[in-house]
């Protein structure tokens, strides 16, 4: 199997298991959204941990290393706290269509440190995205939403800017486990004051499906870290929104959620950029 087609397969694994991780943290019902995140990052550390010390003799990060690895922590921590945030408060299709234009960010951050360059049409095509993004957002003061969009929003933002850093250090030779182990420490870290002044007790049913969302997490963090490691953006991006499939049919079911007009007109605009910036990804390659 090439490159490309691993790097497919870890994309589909990851869109599965974080359309699960997004159904059980809404589950989990009315908890602090960074609560919520730090089981998330606490189960995926134990996992993480448990591959570094098993395959430690091929696990090692440079002095070099660490400040790609502090960017990525710090700005993947911000884009789970703002999509934990727009779970609880949007419905499920439009928090993930919103933190699934992470791969176009990817794309204008890529070209911006990475010198991964894209041509004009490309750009067009993020453009037409952004544009996509509109229609979910749906920026307007009579949206009671607004806020939770636009944050919504800014945690696809940060989840690109993680996944741009994850491609870096892949060409830098650091393997996803220890980048996975790395992130979800500081993630934990970061969440400890927030949790220390607005801790609210939580039942143990609501523990069973946080560690769960954490469990599933863990196993799409693993999947993505995989996935940009084996291939660039610009040829597999498009098969993450699969994950907007999967939690459309999740929302559906569970929630009994339907998205509005303007939202599936939006989802229709971002997949379809999507797919003929992968298409004109394959055409180039």
């Amino acid at each position: 199997m090439d490159r490309r087609a691993k790097g497919i397969l870890c994309i589909l694994s990851s869109s599965f298991s974080l359309a699960l991780m997004n159904m059980f943290v809404r589950l989990s019902g009315d908890i602090p959204s960074i609560e919520k995140s730090f089981f998330r990052n606490f189960v995926a550390a134990l996992m993480a941990l448990a591959i570094v010390l098993k395959e430690r003799k091929d696990m090692h990060i440079t002095r070099s290393d660490i400040p790609l690895l502090l960017l990525r922590s710090a700005t993947g921590t911000i884009g789970i706290f703002c999509n934990f945030y727009a779970v609880d408060h949007l419905i499920l299709s439009d928090a993930t269509m919103l933190n699934k234009m992470s791969p176009f960010f990817t794309l204008v951050l890529s070209l911006i440190f990475l010198k991964e360059r894209i041509s004009f049409r490309t750009a067009l095509m993020v453009a037409g995205a952004f544009i996509g993004s509109l229609f979910v957002i749906k920026p307007t003061f009579q949206n009671a939403d607004l806020v939770s969009s636009l944050i919504g929003f800014l945690g696809g933002f940060g989840a690109g800017a993680a996944y741009t850093c994850v491609r870096a250090l892949g060409k830098k030779g650091v393997h996803g486990p220890v980048i996975v182990l790395f992130f979800s420490i500081f993630s934990c870290l970061a969440s400890i004051p927030f949790i220390i002044f607005d801790f609210q007790p939580i039942t143990i049913g609501q523990l069973c499906l946080l560690l769960l969302a954490g469990a599933a997490a863990a196993g799409g963090q693993f999947s993505i870290t995989a996935a940009y490691s084996y291939a660039p953006a610009k040829e597999i991006s498009v098969y993450d929104y699969s994950q907007v499939i999967f939690t459309a049919v999740i929302g559906w079911i569970i929630f009994s959620q339907i998205p509005d007009a303007l939202s599936f007109l939006g989802y229709a605009i971002i997949i379809a950029m999507a797919v003929l910036m992968f298409l004109s990804g394959r055409k180039e390659g």
